[in-house]
């Protein structure tokens, strides 16, 4: 019985963390939570009327995804995103998601590609309506299904990773002028290229979308 208790007890402990971490992305994207500026999991913690623990175990994981870094004796320093970053992040994705989208094309049966149609339009019901967490998760929900019709879960992981290090960076500020809203129509674009077995072009679409993204982060540091 003892064991079982313990069980629920870490059970909630990872649900609290779990909440942590999304508020915490949440003012990541907000602007809220600073680059370069270091915060202390007590100080958060007081914030939000909790214990330490949990909020260190979530900016754990947050430092896991790269979002943040560890200070010793300090706490975390919400990590930099340089315009050098940026264009690498972009390039490796781009060498990656565009032949990837090719093949998916190629290969994919109709139901597999249809399934995925809900999820563009969570995408952009999400830009239209300001909802940014919910725009990140259902963008990265589609970009990661789709990628996983080619069956390489390390290209699905590496892809990921990358997204983490710099899908947050510039958002807020591209919501305020409306500018997520074209780039999250085109999901719907490149699904219909795909489930017109048009390979080419949508390969063409995915790659001007990445460099879509990459313009609208571009403008927003030269805005910020």
């Amino acid at each position: 019985m003892g064991h079982l208790k313990q069980r629920d007890l870490n059970a909630t402990r990872e649900r609290l963390r779990d909440q942590v971490a999304h508020a915490l992305r949440a003012a990541l994207i907000s602007g809220e939570l600073r680059p370069g500026v270091v915060y202390s999991a007590p100080t958060l913690a007081e914030d939000f009327g909790i214990s330490a623990t949990p909020v260190r175990e979530a900016m754990l994981d947050l430092a896991r995804e790269g979002l943040v870094e560890p200070v010793r004796n300090k706490g975390f320093r919400v990590t930099e995103v340089d315009e050098r970053d940026l264009d690498q992040y972009t390039e490796i994705r781009a060498l990656i998601e565009v032949p990837s989208v090719g093949r998916v094309a190629r290969s994919a049966t109709r139901d597999e590609l249809e399934a995925l149609r809900p999820v563009a339009e969570e995408i952009v019901r999400a830009a239209r309506d300001h909802d940014l967490i919910g725009y990140l998760e259902a963008d990265r929900r589609f970009h990661l299904s789709l990628l996983s019709l080619t069956g390489n879960e390390r290209l699905v992981e590496t892809v990921g990773d990358l997204r983490k290090r710099s899908r947050l960076y510039g958002l807020a500020a591209l919501d305020e002028r409306g500018e997520l809203i074209p780039s999250a129509e085109e999901h719907l674009e490149l699904l219909d290229l795909m489930l017109a077995g048009d390979a080419k072009g949508a390969e063409k679409c995915m790659a001007r979308h990445l460099g879509h993204v990459r313009s609208l982060w571009a403008k927003s540091e030269s805005k910020g």
